[in-house]
């Protein structure tokens, strides 16, 4: 199965994308397939094609139906969740070579797998750390959840070019599109991707991740807190949590701050663990995801959290293709920032 892959790296944290002609990147998500499709032109990539499909009751079905249409050959995917692990580790002052030879010596202290269950890699974020210390991205994912996602995409007719993991991918797409933000140069900024079954966490210190986590809340939490409260089916919770007529917003607000008061007391959580690490403190935070769309939603977490939240855009950095809806992608880029950071692999 792995032979298949041109490259299994579960992260990649890069300034520019290669210049090759075109990309695609698959993010399968609990109820959501979302997919972009890139070319990588002179000054900007360009998105050419974007999906978002339910899954329902079939996902190879849901996933055959993007691909057959664009006669799609390779992509490149993600995983997250419990079989996942990110972990930000100071090791001893190393070059690359010498960390791939002590890697999975080194990693097995950070992981609570055994590392021959799962797919090891690592990545330098800093160099220079006193007492001849670098700071190391570690990243692992267990082999057998790895394979089963390997399997779905092989049964659907496609090869696997890259394997990343969904914090990883999401972090890609933001430095991508705010790179030259000089007021994040310097501050630490968080970036909450609410998925429909979890959030990712990530906190960015001038542009270097520092944590990521998944927390096990999302928009299905939401929507099952308003059907519920209103005594509706599942399909029609989902309708109103995004579009809430005035006669029930003020039944639905205080359900779905139930639910986000529970989120920030997990964000909070994590703010705390990370300032206590280091000397800044987290400022901003940005959201993305399908669950984050919620009317009301940015100002209830900024409310309870007492920072500034807002909503950032993954497309910022890239040029959109004549034959894209305009109203379409602009509606729906929110719900592809990790899809984003996975093409950008190219």
């Amino acid at each position: 199965m792995l032979k298949k892959i041109k490259s299994i790296n579960l992260l990649r944290l890069k300034d520019k994308f290669l210049k090759e002609k075109l990309s695609v990147g698959l993010d399968i998500g609990a109820s959501t397939i979302k997919l972009i499709k890139l070319e990588f032109l002179k000054e900007k990539p360009q998105l050419s094609f974007f999906s978002l499909e339910p899954v329902g009751n079939d996902l190879k079905a849901a996933l055959k139906k993007i691909i057959d249409s664009q006669g799609i050959k390779a992509v490149n995917i993600s995983v997250s969740g419990p079989s996942t692990i990110i972990r930000y580790v100071n090791f001893p002052k190393m070059n690359n070579d010498e960390l791939s030879q002590a890697l999975k010596f080194e990693a097995q202290k950070h992981i609570p797998f055994s590392i021959e269950e799962v797919n090891l890699d690592s990545y330098i974020l800093k160099h220079n750390l006193p007492d001849n210390k670098m700071l190391v991205l570690l990243t692992a994912v267990k082999k057998e959840s790895l394979n089963q996602r390997l399997k779905l995409i092989e049964e659907a007719g496609l090869n696997t070019n890259v394997v990343d993991i969904d914090s990883i991918a999401l972090i890609n797409a933001f430095n991508f599109s705010y790179s030259q933000d000089d007021n994040l140069k310097t501050k630490a900024s968080a970036l909450l991707n609410i998925g429909a079954s979890l959030s990712n966490l990530n906190i960015l210190e001038g542009g270097i991740p520092r944590l990521s986590r998944d927390i096990h809340i999302g928009g299905n939490n939401f929507t099952q807190k308003i059907q519920d409260l209103l005594s509706i089916d599942f399909k029609s919770a989902e309708e109103l949590k995004l579009n809430p007529d005035k006669e029930r917003l003020d039944k639905v607000l205080p359900a779905i701050e139930a639910i986000l008061s529970n989120l920030a007391q997990e964000i909070r959580a994590s703010f705390d663990y990370y300032e206590s690490q280091s000397v800044s403190s987290v400022v901003r935070i940005f959201l993305s995801g399908g669950g984050s769309l919620f009317t009301g939603l940015k100002d209830i977490l900024a409310n309870l959290l007492g920072i500034e939240v807002e909503y950032w855009e993954p497309l910022k950095a890239i040029n959109i293709s004549e034959g894209v809806d305009p109203q379409k992608i602009k509606a729906s880029s929110h719900q592809l920032a990790v899809a984003i950071g996975l093409a950008l692999h190219s």
